[in-house]
């Protein structure tokens, strides 16, 4: 059975930021993720973390922009010098935190100048910070209408053009159904690529074995692959999250 992580960004969201990690490591997990970190001072996170004997396993970049922007530009054109600067504070975060993966969100574009822009841009931040992992993640086109990066062929064409050792694949099974239509074979044509995996079922991003995805074959599926990573719990939970975790078991 994969080793599993909580996203405390969607899980435990009945609770505050802080109290989210004690309930986490209580439930049985060990590590989490966190969409957005930027929020809240490093070092309380930071203190979670180490109460809680906790990996924090990713992070998303660049930080929100609370102007009234799309959270993620990497793929616009134009945007390479706001880019770099936004990366330069992510990291700051990851010299504290030390978050295994950084996800650099694409944003909302299309064409190939932004396909271009986006590479670019993953070869800067993979050259600038060389011993940090990034990750880059294909969104269906439901939820983030517009995203540059929705669909797993693109996704392996970009990888294979930036062409960086620590520039990898993040699998999420909800996104993986929606935008294709079954998770598990995209999981068997892409799974050796993956990073880090993600995990939410379909129709509408519920906790796994609730909905559409035959989650028992692909948690067996991503063990005989070899994949050693965190699969992360990603999901809206209906209720109080500790009454969906039956996935784990």
């Amino acid at each position: 059975m994969p080793k599993f992580a909580a996203n405390i960004t969607l899980l435990f969201d009945e609770l505050p930021y802080l109290d989210r990690f004690d309930a986490a490591a209580e439930a049985g997990f060990g590590a989490v993720e966190i969409l957005f970190p930027y929020d809240w001072p490093g070092q309380e996170t930071l203190q979670a973390l180490l109460k809680n004997r906790l990996d924090l396993v990713l992070i998303n970049a660049p930080p929100p922009n609370y102007t009234g922007g799309e959270p993620g530009f990497a793929a616009i054109p134009g945007n390479e010098a706001r880019f770099e600067k936004d990366i330069a504070r992510v990291m700051r975060y990851v010299d504290l935190l030390k978050p295994r993966f950084v996800h650099v969100m694409s944003g909302k574009a299309q064409g190939a100048e932004a396909e271009a822009t986006f590479i670019r841009n993953l070869q800067w931040a993979a050259d600038k910070y060389p011993d940090q992992q990034f990750t880059i993640e294909p969104l269906n086109p439901d939820d983030q209408p517009g995203y540059f990066l929705n669909r797993y062929d693109l996704a392996a064409r970009v990888l294979d053009a930036a062409d960086r050792r620590n520039l990898g694949l993040q699998y999420d099974a909800y996104h993986a159904q929606k935008i294709h239509g079954d998770a598990l074979a995209i999981w068997r044509e892409y799974g050796g690529r993956a990073a880090h995996i993600q995990i939410g079922d379909t129709p509408d991003r519920r906790a796994p074995l609730s909905g559409e995805i035959d989650f028992k074959a692909l948690f067996q599926m991503i063990d005989d692959s070899g994949y050693a990573g965190w699969v992360s719990g990603e999901y809206h939970p209906r209720g109080r999250t500790e009454e969906t975790l039956q996935w784990m078991r």
